[in-house]
């Protein structure tokens, strides 16, 4: 699973073939999308557009739980839309009202053995969520949560290590991260944009990161990665905006 990926929630209609396949041609190899975001079609389009093989693009899609009962059936319209045999990560999209979801995780376990999904995992799980459906079957390859630097939790990610769960963080670029002045002041002094700063942050932490644009140059620039690396002092101011918060 490759920790660079490209986010497509509230991206539509073309705007969504647009801006997936600008991601490709910028080199990302993920992709992540959701029945509920109703852009499947157009993912599925400019991946089929693009040129790049099925195979060197990790896809991912999710659940809504309202779906309980049609999980399968559910994952065979994502999978029409996408125009793909299978999905490499289907995820629980959050956790049922009811508990964890024992049952879903159950028809979510057979999608994996068909092979129509290669890993299944779940997303806006906690760890004590987590806990409770790893008792009543696989454990979970992903949980995908809101995650950025002013929403750090050491708890949190040595928790998912510690259970062999990997972390993959969503909305990193909302939510005021862009204009904070700590991550404005690493930014300037490194010649690099706010968004790559936290990106950058992500991958150095080992967490999946999946930033959205529809800009071809955003898409771009938050790709740009190579080349720098923030130093621990760095890392350790923006692991701290949290709780100077």
């Amino acid at each position: 699973m490759p920790l660079l990926g490209f986010g497509t929630w509230q991206i539509k209609g073309e705007s969504a073939v647009n801006a997936t396949a600008a991601a490709l041609e910028a080199g990302y190899r993920h992709l992540d999308t959701a029945t509920v975001y109703e852009n499947e079609r157009e993912v599925g389009t400019a991946l089929r557009a693009s040129g790049v093989a099925r195979g060197e693009v990790f896809v991912t899609t999710k659940l809504p739980p309202d779906r309980a009962g049609k999980e399968l059936e559910t994952l065979q319209e994502s999978l029409e839309l996408l125009g793909t045999d299978y999905v490499d990560l289907w995820l629980i999209h959050w956790p049922p009202a009811q508990g964890p979801g024992h049952d879903i995780w159950s028809a979510f376990a057979q999608a994996r053995a068909q092979g129509l999904a290669r890993d299944i995992g779940v997303s806006n799980y906690s760890l004590d969520q987590l806990d409770e459906l790893i008792a009543s079957g696989p454990k979970p390859a992903v949980n995908q949560i809101r995650w950025s630097p002013l929403l750090f939790d050491k708890n949190a990610q040595d928790g998912h290590r510690s259970r062999g769960v990997v972390l993959e963080g969503y909305s990193a670029l909302r939510g005021g991260t862009l204009d904070h002045p700590v991550v404005v002041d690493i930014a300037q002094r490194i010649g690099r944009t706010p968004a790559q700063v936290i990106i950058r942050w992500h991958l150095q932490h080992e967490v999946v990161a999946i930033p959205k644009s529809e800009v071809p140059e955003r898409i771009v620039s938050n790709a740009d990665l190579a080349g720098f690396e923030l130093s621990a002092d760095d890392m350790s101011a923006l692991d701290g905006l949290r709780a100077a918060s």
